[in-house]
């Protein structure tokens, strides 16, 4: 039996919606047993609607900190008081201060764990990229790649603007001169591993890199095409290890 979560020293969690799958969880469950932190805890907070989300900070005064995730990471922002300036230029939050007046403060760690889990992968050629999906985590994405000098074009089944295409631009020439894809929708994610977006993968070569976001499975239907064309690929494993290390400074500090 789980002791009651507001009996707890310390408390965090991760913010999001259908979460049972999370990382997050199991990494702080560990991280907290290897620091003998015995009272401190990690739980999901899976809500329906983003306005629960203030009745969450009323109920649990002892909450330190919170991830966030999909589909959250953009809605929770009108809730916080302060955003870190990369949140803010990002329009994303995925890491949440609670301060010891109460106060919120939002910042995006996506951003510095996929700069430093993509950067062993780049080579001199790797100049322009696509961004699958246009939610929360593709914007620290495109940060990110803004920060490389590395072109990119969002791709998205319903291209809203100038710098968004659909997939059925995706001709022989627009991939082959864009040879980074990253993944930042939901597909193939567990359990419905047998889906993957619906890119031409017979023009991915030698030549291409393919970052997916999703970690579990660790080879998506994404990756193991990309890597049947002889593409290098990249799960999202690091770069959560990296942006939860990030946030645990954040929430120390």
């Amino acid at each position: 039996m789980e002791k009651e979560l507001e009996t707890y020293n310390a408390l965090f969690g991760l913010l999001g919606k259908h979460i049972a799958y999370s990382f997050s969880r199991g990494y702080f469950k560990n991280k907290f047993k290897t620091l003998q932190l015995s009272d401190y805890h990690y739980t999901n907070f899976d809500i329906p609607k983003i306005e629960d989300f203030s009745k969450i900070i009323k109920q649990y005064p002892n909450l330190k900190g919170m991830n966030v995730t999909i589909p959250y990471k953009e809605d929770v922002i009108p809730f916080l008081d302060d955003l870190h300036k990369k949140a803010e230029k990002i329009g994303a939050v995925n890491t949440i201060k609670i301060k010891k007046d109460g106060s919120l403060k939002g910042y995006n760690t996506d951003c510095y764990g996929f700069k430093k889990s993509i950067k062993p992968y780049l080579k001199r050629h790797h100049k322009k990229a696509l961004i699958l999906g246009t939610g929360g985590a593709s914007k620290a994405i495109a940060f990110v790649f803004e920060e490389l000098n590395i072109d990119y074009k969002f791709v998205s089944r319903k291209p809203k603007n100038e710098q968004t295409i659909s997939y059925q631009d995706l001709s022989e020439k627009l991939m082959k001169s864009h040879p980074i894809i990253v993944n930042c929708t939901p597909l193939g994610t567990f359990p419905k591993i047998e889906e993957c977006p619906d890119v031409p993968y017979k023009y991915v070569s030698k030549d291409f890199l393919l970052f997916d976001l999703i970690y579990n499975p660790s080879e998506t239907t994404f990756l193991k095409l990309g890597r049947l064309q002889g593409a290098q690929i990249a799960n999202g494993y690091r770069m959560l290890e990296f942006q939860a290390e990030k946030a645990w400074k954040i929430w120390n500090s």
